[in-house]
């Protein structure tokens, strides 16, 4: 990555599950190296949940951990202006960002982890808590990207 990032934004199916719980801890963990100068925000490539909070059982992990998505609301996402990278949370996003961006697209997009993060959503609670550790992991690296890239 050789280009100043200022704004990151995570990208899931209806931005009430994964995406929201990367941005929060992605967030939070670009405070904790200090670096204050990326925007994080998450958005869904669906409109089904546009306005919503995130799910409860998202909300209820994070809280558990420590983190804060109370302030969550759903969006769908609109697009690249004023991105500098864009993480997908699975290789379907990642298909449907591309394709939404052209092959002359110079926003990167890329997975948010090193696998894809899998979608808690229709499973039980334990599911979430493996999406977190998950996104946790992968946010640190991107920090340390993020940071060699300041």
């Amino acid at each position: 990555m050789t280009r100043t990032v200022r704004h990151v934004e995570v990208v899931c199916t209806g931005n009430i599950c994964r995406s929201p719980i990367g941005e929060v801890v992605l967030r939070a963990k670009l405070a904790e190296a200090g670096i204050d100068d990326v925007v994080v925000t998450s958005s869904g490539t669906g409109d089904w949940h546009q306005g919503d909070p995130m799910d409860s059982r998202a909300a209820a992990v994070l809280a558990r951990n420590g983190y804060d998505g109370s302030a969550h609301r759903a969006r769908v996402f609109e697009g690249f202006t004023d991105r500098d990278l864009v993480l997908a949370m699975d290789s379907g996003h990642l298909a449907i960002l591309r394709d939404h961006g052209g092959p002359d697209l110079a926003v990167p997009i890329e997975l948010f982890a090193d696998a894809d993060v899998p979608d808690p959503y229709y499973g039980d609670d334990s599911g979430f808590d493996d999406v977190l550790d998950q996104i946790e992991k992968a946010a640190a690296l991107w920090v340390q990207r993020l940071q060699a890239n300041h």
